[in-house]
C-alpha cells in the first residue's frame, strides 16, 4: 500500500531553518524562528538586498482543473527540487493553505508524494499565524464600522450599503448571510451582514500586493467599506482603522521560509482567493526570493485562463515582474475528463477521449503565447497512465510548437523532474521571453473585460446591462480607470458554464456584477455565482483528521 503524503512528510530529515537560510545567504540574526523548521525573514534584511540583481522567474500554471486534480503545487515543488538537483540555485514561492479546504474537500496545499514542503502539518494548519492576523485585522475594521455607526455615524454611512463583511478561515455556509446587532438599543442598529472565508478578504489581497508596511497601510486606507445615501464611498481611512490594522499585520507581512523534502528553500506566504482576487503568493516573498536565488519557481491558482492571466495582468503588472518561462501542468486523467470521460472511468486507457480533451491544453498554450513568455508542458504522471496515452499528448503538444515532458516527481522527487528542469533552463537561457500584459493600463475598463473574454476565454461577446456599464464609467471618472480587471469566473471551463469542457467557442460572457477592490488595486468582474464562503461537503475531511495514540496528526492530505 502506497504511503500517504503525511507519512512521507513525517519520514523526512529536515534541516534546521538557520541552515536553510544559509543556503540563500540569510544570516540567522535575520531569521525570526517559529520553532526549528520555519522562520520569518526580517523586514530589515529584505530592505538590505534591494540593490541586488534579480534571478529568473518561472510560473507554473495548469489546464482547467477537474475532479481528477492536476498537481500544480506538487509540480512547482518538484521543479524547484529538480533545478537544485541539476546544480542551479533555485527556490520556490507558493501560497499558504487555508483551513477551510483542509477540513473540507480539497485538502492541503503543501504538494504531495515526494514533492512536498515541510513541515507539512504546520503549513496546512496554523503555520505562523498569518491567516489569523489577517482575520483579526479584517474583523477589527468590521467592529470599528459598527462602532462608528453606534456612536453617531459621523460619516453618514447608509447601513443598507455597508460593503464590508466579516471573515473566518473556515468553510461555514451558515454564516454566508446573517442578521447582526439584534437585542435592543445597547447592541446597535440591526442590519443584514455576512461572512466570507479569510482568503476572500481584500486585506489578504492587499498583503500579497503591498511592497512594504507603508504601502500596506496606504492600501488598507484606500479600501471602500460602505456608501452614503448619496452613493459616495466611505473609505477605511474615514473610519481611522488602517493604522491599527497595519499593526496587527506587521509580522504577517514578513515572508515565511521553510524547506522541501529535499531540504531546498521554499517561501510560503499569503493566499488570496484565485477567483475574486489574483490567486498568487505575496509580491514581497517573490521579490525577496528573486534577490536570493538564480531561479524562482512560483504558481498561480486554477487553470491558466484564470491563474496565469491574473499573475501576468495583475501581479506582474503591479510589481514590475518579468517572467522568463511558463510550465503548464496537465495530467492524462484531466485531459480524458475534458474529453468526456466520467471520473470513475479515468483509470482506463482511452486514447480517443484523451485526444478529444487535448484542445483544452492547446488553447492554454495559444493563450500563453500572447503574453510573450515561452512555455513547456509538464505531464504530471499517475501510475494509471499508459505509454500510448503519454505519447498521444507529446505528439499533440509537438503539433502546437511546444514540448511535453513526462514528470514523475510525485513518486521520485527531483529525479522525476530532471528533464523538465533542463528544459526550463534551456527556455530561460534562450532569451525568448518578451513579457507584456494582455492589455494596456489606459484601455477602458469595459474594453479590458472584453479583451480577456475574447482573447483568453474565446467568447464572442460580453453581456453587461446599462447599470454595470455606468458603474464602470463612474469608476473611471473617479480615477480608477487604469486598474486591471480581475475576472471571477468558474475555473472548470473557458466559458462561464462549468459543464462546458474542452475548448468551447461561440459562447458569451454575462457580467452579473462588478465590485471595486480599491486598496488591492483591481476591479472584480463577477460572471456567475461565485462562492466567497464555501460550505463543507457531505463527508468533510475533518471527519478523518485526528491525533493517533502517539499524539501525531492523521488524516491530513
Amino acid at each position: 500500500m502506497a504511503k500517504t503524503d503525511i507519512e512521507i512528510a513525517r519520514e523526512a530529515s529536515p534541516q534546521h531553518i538557520n541552515d536553510i537560510g544559509a543556503k540563500l545567504g540569510i544570516d540567522k540574526e535575520h531569521l525570526l524562528p517559529y520553532g526549528h523548521d520555519k522562520a520569518k525573514i526580517s523586514a530589515d534584511f529584505i530592505k538590505s538586498i534591494e540593490g541586488k540583481d534579480d534571478g529568473k522567474l518561472i510560473l507554473v500554471t495548469a489546464i482547467n482543473p477537474t475532479p481528477a486534480g492536476e498537481g500544480k503545487t506538487t509540480t512547482t515543488v518538484g521543479l524547484g527540487d529538480g533545478l537544485n538537483r541539476i546544480g542551479k540555485k533555485a527556490t520556490i514561492c507558493i501560497r499558504e493553505a487555508s483551513l477551510g479546504p483542509n477540513f473540507g474537500m480539497k485538502g492541503g496545499a503543501a504538494g504531495g508524494g515526494y514533492a512536498q514542503v515541510i513541515p507539512m502539518e504546520d503549513m496546512n494548519l496554523h503555520f505562523t499565524g498569518d491567516f489569523h492576523a489577517i482575520t483579526s485585522a479584517h474583523n477589527l475594521l468590521s467592529a470599528m464600522i459598527d462602532n462608528h455607526i453606534y456612536w453617531g455615524n459621523e460619516q453618514e454611512i447608509d447601513i443598507r450599503r455597508i460593503a464590508w463583511k466579516r471573515v473566518l478561515d473556515m468553510n461555514d455556509r451558515a454564516l454566508r448571510q446573517i442578521t447582526c446587532s439584534l437585542g435592543g438599543v445597547a447592541n446597535g442598529f440591526p442590519r443584514e451582514a455576512g461572512f466570507d472565508i479569510t482568503v476572500a478578504s481584500e486585506v489578504m489581497a492587499i498583503l500579497c500586493l503591498a511592497s512594504d508596511l507603508a504601502d500596506l497601510e496606504r492600501r488598507l486606507g484606500d479600501m471602500i467599506v460602505a456608501y452614503r445615501r448619496d452613493r459616495s464611498p466611505v473609505y477605511c481611512r474615514d473610519i481611522k482603522a488602517e493604522g491599527s490594522m497595519a499593526v496587527l499585520l506587521k509580522d504577517a507581512m514578513q515572508p515565511n521560509l521553510v524547506q522541501t523534502l529535499e531540504n531546498n528553500p521554499a517561501f510560503v506566504h499569503g493566499g488570496p482567493f484565485a477567483n475574486i482576487a489574483h490567486g498568487c503568493n505575496s509580491v514581497v516573498a517573490t521579490k525577496t526570493a528573486l534577490k536570493l536565488a538564480d531561479y524562482v519557481v512560483t504558481e498561480a491558482g486554477f487553470g491558466a485562463d484564470l491563474g496565469a492571466e491574473k499573475f501576468f495582468d495583475i501581479k506582474c503588472r503591479k510589481a514590475g515582474l518579468k517572467p522568463s518561462a511558463v510550465v503548464i501542468v496537465a495530467t492524462i486523467r484531466a485531459l480524458k475528463s475534458n474529453g468526456g470521460v466520467k471520473k470513475e472511468d479515468l483509470n482506463t486507457e482511452n486514447v480517443e477521449a484523451l485526444k478529444k480533451g487535448c484542445p483544452n491544453l492547446g488553447r492554454h498554450l495559444e493563450n500563453l503565447k500572447k503574453f510573450g513568455v515561452p512555455a513547456v508542458v509538464a505531464i504530471n504522471n499517475f501510475h494509471t497512465d499508459t505509454d500510448a496515452e503519454v505519447e498521444a499528448v507529446k505528439e499533440f503538444v509537438t503539433s502546437q510548437g511546444a514540448e511535453a515532458i513526462l514528470c514523475e516527481h510525485w513518486a521520485k522527487g527531483s529525479e522525476g523532474t530532471e528533464a523538465l528542469a533542463n528544459k526550463v533552463v534551456e527556455l530561460v537561457d534562450s532569451g525568448k521571453a518578451d513579457f507584456k500584459p494582455l492589455y494596456p493600463d489606459d484601455m477602458s475598463l469595459f474594453d479590458k473585460i472584453k479583451t480577456v473574454a475574447t482573447e483568453i476565454y474565446r467568447a464572442d461577446e460580453v453581456l453587461a446591462d446599462t447599470k454595470i456599464r455606468n458603474q464602470l464609467k463612474e469608476w473611471e471618472e473617479q480615477g480608477y480607470g487604469k486598474l486591471p480587471v480581475c475576472m471571477a469566473k468558474t475555473q472548470y471551463s473557458f466559458s462561464t458554464d462549468p459543464g462546458l469542457k474542452g475548448a468551447p467557442t461561440g459562447h458569451s460572457v454575462p457580467i452579473r456584477e462588478v465590485r471595486i477592490s480599491a486598496g488591492a488595486g483591481f476591479i472584480v468582474v463577477v460572471t456567475g455565482e461565485i462562492m466567497t464562503m464555501p460550505g463543507l461537503p457531505r463527508k468533510p475531511a475533518s471527519e478523518s483528521i485526528r491525533l493517533n495514540k502517539d499524539g501525531l496528526i492523521e488524516g491530513l492530505f
